[in-house]
């Protein structure tokens, strides 16, 4: 008899065959992405390190890192990763290639350690190896990718009901939040901003899945830019794309990289799995079973990006320190309340 959630007939072994061909070149291509993505962050570190020592340093407003050729190999660095990261998209599903940016933050803190010496407290070092586990967990399970032959496919997955319904949903959301909430809660509350980027880079993500495939087609000899839908996705793609890094950046500018890190990382990507398995329908080819193990391999790679982010600038036997606590320019605005903040306390608002 074939256990519970295979086919009769069938048995574990059939239905675990292993990832298919296009499975492993995106998960190849994600775990690159997030190793240069990740030295990319430490590359650029040494280039403004560099730089400040002979000039003005960029948090006083210095512009000398740009004559540094450190800082440009980071640069490009981080370049090749987002490359790499789009072209994932292409191969695998979003619920196999989405989690697994958090492995950048573990090449981060591995190579901080290494290089710059900078001390990773012993919880830090079991935040990443949690988010390792969930990583693996997520890459056993993962789904296999949808056959497509055409981007006319995606752009029906993309106009049924379902999908049209999360992306209205979606937008209207963003709107709300961009012209009644950020105007008045913008400068006090992180999920203002943070909302907007989440819920407009789901979107975004299959709008660059969709058009890394009409790619992937193209180059494989089945032209894919003739079509109008290629087009389309690929003003989708600008426009959601500038939209997102426009309200990320107005949240780094406003909170401690610690507070907005981690909450980005768990919003976006839960909204982009159910984007994914609203649009590709990823788990209509997925027992029970594989989909639980999916979310709890998800959930232990929440619990390493929250326990790295919020141990990193602990020292053995210590606490977090001040840093670790302060909204972003506390240190200009006065003292602040112990934990780390959601929201800016109104006495710290600048007049």
């Amino acid at each position: 008899m074939a256990p519970p959630g295979v086919p009769p007939g069938r048995s574990w072994v059939d239905a675990y065959r292993g990832m298919s061909a296009d499975n492993i070149k995106g998960l190849v291509l994600a775990l690159s992405s997030s190793f240069f993505i990740g030295a990319s962050f430490i590359i650029k570190k040494k280039g403004l390190k560099k730089a400040g020592s002979s000039g003005v340093r960029a948090g006083a407003g210095g512009y000398s890192y740009l004559y540094e050729p450190l800082w440009w190999t980071g640069m490009i660095t981080m370049i090749v990763g987002e490359i790499a990261n789009f072209a994932a998209y292409a191969f695998a599903p979003a619920i196999l290639v989405t989690p697994l940016g958090a492995l950048s933050i573990i090449i981060s803190a591995a190579l901080a350690h290494i290089i710059l010496r900078e001390r990773l407290h012993i919880f830090g070092i079991l935040g990443c190896i949690l988010c390792v586990v969930g990583s693996i967990t997520i890459v056993l399970h993962a789904p296999q990718e949808r056959e497509i032959d055409s981007v006319k496919e995606v752009w029906d997955l993309a106009t049924e009901p379902a999908f049209l319904c999360y992306a209205t949903i979606v937008i209207a959301a963003a709107f709300i939040i961009i012209f009644h909430f950020i105007p008045q809660y913008g400068q006090t509350h992180v999920l203002a901003y943070l909302g907007v980027c989440s819920l407009i880079g789901s979107l975004s993500v299959m709008a660059v899945k969709a058009l890394g495939i009409a790619l992937k087609l193209t180059f494989s000899g089945m032209n894919q830019l003739i079509y109008p839908q290629t087009w389309a996705f690929t003003i989708m793609v600008a426009i959601c794309v500038v939209t997102q890094m426009n309200y990320l950046n107005k949240a780094l500018d406003t909170f401690n990289t610690a507070v907005v890190s981690p909450i980005y990382y768990v919003m976006f990507t839960s909204l982009t799995i159910l984007a994914s398995v609203i649009m590709f329908k990823d788990w209509d080819r997925q027992n029970p079973t594989q989909i639980v193990t999916e979310m709890c391999g998800f959930v232990t790679i929440l619990s390493g990006t929250f326990l790295l982010h919020r141990t990193k600038d602990m020292v053995d036997g210590g606490t977090a320190s001040l840093s670790m606590r302060l909204p972003k320019h506390a240190d200009e605005d006065g003292p602040t309340p112990e934990g780390i903040p959601l929201k800016r306390q109104e006495s710290l608002r600048s007049p």
